[in-house]
């Protein structure tokens, strides 16, 4: 099987780093808790390297967050927690019901991104 390579963000480390301490864990009991080498977990929180991917998974669940959460700010991906529960709600509704909220989420994104066109030709 070949290595997967990604390039991360800056945001990687700084959330690596906010994360671990929101935890009150230090740099040796993440890296025993990913099992990997402390240097490791010091060469990530300086950017100086990248985790590959499983390790990148298992720093997720030793910070008991998604791989979303340790990439991403917040406000770069996924819907909003009440959002997401909504959309939890609506992935155990029949075939024919969750059509038409797709159906109608579509077309209320159309309006939005219609008016924001119009909205910048204005300008």
């Amino acid at each position: 099987m070949g290595t997967v390579l990604f390039v991360l963000g800056p945001m990687f480390r700084t959330r690596l780093i906010q994360l671990r301490k929101a935890r009150n864990l230090t740099q040796q009991a993440l890296a025993d808790a990913v099992q990997i080498h402390l240097n490791q977990i010091k060469r990530y929180e300086a950017g100086t390297t990248q985790p590959h991917l499983d390790v990148l998974i298992r720093l997720a669940k030793a910070l008991h967050v998604t791989t979303d959460e340790l990439l991403f700010d917040e406000s770069e991906r996924g819907p909003s927690a009440d959002l997401a529960l909504q959309f939890e709600a609506v992935s155990h509704m029949p075939e024919q019901e969750r059509s038409i909220i797709k159906a109608l989420l579509e077309g209320m994104i159309v309006k939005y991104q219609t008016q924001q066109i119009v909205g910048n030709l204005g300008r």
